[in-house]
C-alpha cells in the first residue's frame, strides 16, 4: 500500500534550522544537499513506513512512534513520525545526540 507522506510544520522547521546550522557551520553546499537529500529519503517512507524501527521513546506514548536514520556520510540525524491508516506523519527530526522527546515535544 502507498502513504501519503505529510511533513509536519515542527518536523519541517526543524529540517530548515539543521540546514541553516550546517550552512553556517559547514558548507553551504553540503546544508542543500543535506536538506534535498533528507526530503527525497522522508518521502521513501511512502513504500513500508513500517519497516523502520520503533523510536526508542516509544514506550512513552499512546500511538506508536517509528524512527528513521538520515545523514550525507555518515547519520547523524532521525525522522520521527507516526503511522495513521494510509498517512504517515512526519513529527520531528532531532539529531542523534539530542535527548529523547516526551509527549510534551510532540504537537
Amino acid at each position: 500500500m502507498s502513504h501519503v507522506v505529510i511533513i509536519t510544520d515542527p518536523a519541517r522547521d526543524q529540517l530548515l534550522k539543521n540546514a541553516v546550522w550546517w550552512s553556517a557551520n559547514r558548507s553551504g553546499e553540503q546544508a542543500v544537499r543535506w536538506y534535498d537529500g533528507f526530503i527525497s529519503f522522508l518521502e521513501t517512507l511512502s513504500n513500508a513506513p513500517d519497516k523502520h524501527r520503533l523510536a526508542r521513546e516509544n514506550h512513552l506514548f499512546e500511538d506508536e512512534l517509528r524512527e528513521c536514520y538520515y545523514g550525507l556520510s555518515r547519520r547523524t540525524h532521525r525522522a520521527v513520525y507516526r503511522i495513521d491508516g494510509n498517512v504517515v506523519r512526519v513529527l520531528a527530526i532531532r539529531h542523534l545526540a539530542q535527548d529523547d522527546m516526551g509527549p510534551e515535544d510532540i504537537e
